[in-house]
């Protein structure tokens, strides 16, 4: 195609590559500026492109305040350095080492700052479309934000969006009447190159999500482009989970016997580097890090027939508290430089929003298993996504170690039913004593997980109906979980008996998922036992501990980035001059 476009007409082809080449080409830049400055011709024309957005009602509602004092710019620096601080002292050790290495703004850097408002005011009482949402008026000017983007791009400035502000501390050192809302604080000059990819990519710090991930027909969770068949995330998640790298994990056999130790001295931590290096597919494997907590809690049903004498609402309470960051999980998990988030995929209560809270409710808990299936089918998979889910956004946020972590007064219950299931074990033999029940307790356990197999005779070849018939949505989360960490290649710290029988159904649906797994540590469980031989993990503690939350495993965590470090630096005989053994 040649010529301008009709009216209605595609653009000239050139055009269209030319615009498709510019959104892929932009950046967020904190590094490389020229101290030279943008002249006023190449401004004028970004902020008339910026001023070309669209808004709802054509309420207009932005302004562009241009910021070159440096005197000026020097408090906003101030400013910005204070709530870094701030940002940095809320971060696990790992991602504030990592923080620490990232520029992440050029305030000073850059000849010109633009600052982008809001006035959710202009237009009066009856702009058109604001009626019920009053917030686009703020979209509005992030439309603004992004063609002035894009249009410096194409002009070669690059642009650098800077966050870290208290927007009304930010609005009053501007300076601007108090009506007005800071929607974004732009640094804009000319550069000596563009990066390949996002800066935070690069650097490791964050993944960007592929658009498959993204893409949603007609309803929410039915994926599949545009054109092209709708996807199943679990059947896709399956699919992509492939056994570990067998040439990697030769080369991490080959380099232990050439570190500076003796052979095997290193015990299990020599073979955990060999498996790392096979899910990672490079030798020697990333170390790692940062690390995150997924603690999965949920309610069940089967809390009514008498397995426990703690009540229902203490699994509400504790995600409290795990929200307030003052359970054993949360501090253990500081120590190791792990984050905690909690997944709500089933509190039979309500849980307000909150930090760290990822609201995945399937349903208020299980029903009682004694009386009919735990859960639906179509239950189940919807938990299973939930946990794919989890696992997908951690890694995406640059997290290269998750770790399992659960929540569910009665979910030993659950558990040691699952384990029954897939291991062809008595009831007895995989019941244990829970948060601590009496004898009579325990045999009222063992004979409600009895009812409930006879009731079912649930099929361990069908492990979704399994999930279904005597799970928790927690186990069929944490299921989910593994499973979509195994696609990514991401290696997990597997925590005590829940997440034990939850690998149990995640190695049913996809065997390759063991690969990825790494067995924190041993519960006093006898379900944890009996699950661990069958997947043949080995636990990397034996402390005697049965609390659950991710604690166990959390407590693991150094030891796995210990055996990853171990390979990665510590020398060989050749490079570092000393003899080896004598044949």
């Amino acid at each position: 195609m040649t010529g301008a476009a009709l009216p209605g007409e595609p653009m000239p082809q050139r055009d269209i590559d030319a615009f498709y080449r510019l959104a892929a080409a932009r950046r967020d830049m904190r590094n490389g500026f020229l101290p030279g400055p943008v002249s006023d011709e190449v401004l004028t024309r970004v902020l008339t492109a910026a001023h070309q957005a669209p808004s709802v009602g054509l309420s207009q509602p932005w302004d562009f305040l241009i910021v070159r004092d440096r005197a000026v710019r020097e408090r906003i620096r101030a400013l910005a350095r204070r709530q870094q601080d701030v940002f940095a002292g809320s971060l696990p050790r790992s991602r504030a080492l990592r923080f620490g290495d990232l520029k992440v703004e050029a305030i000073l850097d850059t000849p010109v700052n633009i600052v982008v408002t809001c006035d959710p005011t202009r237009g009066g009482r009856h702009v058109l479309g604001r009626h019920a949402q009053p917030q686009v008026a703020a979209y509005s000017s992030v439309c603004a934000v992004q063609n002035l983007w894009l249009a410096a791009r194409a002009e070669g400035l690059g642009v650098g969006w800077v966050s870290f502000f208290d927007e009304r501390e930010l609005a009053a050192a501007l300076g601007l009447p108090p009506h007005l809302e800071v929607v974004a604080y732009l640094c804009v000059g000319h550069v000596t190159e563009f990066p390949p990819g996002p800066e935070l990519a690069l650097s490791g710090w964050a993944r960007r999500r592929p658009l498959a991930w993204a893409v949603h027909e007609e309803r929410w969770g039915q994926r599949g482009l545009p054109g092209g068949q709708a996807a199943s995330l679990l059947a896709d998640t399956l699919a992509a989970v492939a056994p570990a790298d067998a040439g990697a994990m030769a080369q991490a056999r080959e380099r232990q016997e050439r570190l500076t130790k003796p052979s095997g001295s290193l015990g299990v931590l020599e073979d955990l580097s060999v498996r790392l290096a096979g899910v990672a597919g490079d030798c020697p494997p990333p170390v790692p890090e940062p690390a995150a907590v997924a603690v999965f809690a949920a309610d069940h049903g089967v809390h009514a027939q008498g397995v426990t004498p703690w009540p229902q609402e203490v699994t509400v309470q504790m995600v409290a508290n795990f929200l307030a960051g003052g359970a054993v999980v949360n501090a253990i998990a500081a120590q190791a430089g792990a984050e905690v988030c909690v997944v709500d995929v089933g509190v039979a209560a309500e849980i307000p929003p909150a930090p760290g809270l990822l609201p995945r409710k399937v349903r208020p808990g299980t029903a009682d298993m004694t009386e009919g299936p735990a859960m639906s089918r179509e239950e189940a998979q919807r938990a299973v996504e939930a946990g794919i889910e989890t696992a997908r956004d951690l890694v995406a946020a640059g997290n290269r170690c998750l770790v399992t972590g659960d929540m569910g007064i009665a979910n030993t219950t659950a558990s040691a039913a699952l384990i029954a299931v897939f291991t062809g074990a008595e009831a007895q033999e995989v019941t244990g004593r829970g948060t601590g029940i009496d004898d009579e307790t325990w045999e009222r356990k063992v004979s409600v997980i009895r009812r409930a197999l006879a009731r079912h005779r649930p099929d361990p070849a069908d492990p979704l109906a399994v999930l279904a018939a005597v799970g928790g949505l927690e186990h069929a989360a944490l299921a989910g979980f593994l499973l979509g960490a195994a696609a990514l290649r991401t290696p997990v710290v597997l925590d005590g008996v829940i997440a034990c029988a939850a690998a149990l159904a995640a190695r049913a649906m996809a065997p390759d998922v063991v690969d990825c797994l790494v067995a924190g540590h041993m519960s006093t469980e006898p379900g944890a036992r009996r699950a661990l031989t069958a997947l043949g993990l080995r636990p990397l503690l034996d402390l005697d501990m049965r609390l659950g939350e991710g604690s166990g495993a959390a407590l693991a965590v150094p030891l796995v980035q210990a055996a990853a470090r171990v390979l990665r630096d510590v020398a060989t005989f050749d490079s570092a001059g000393v003899s080896g053994a004598k044949e």
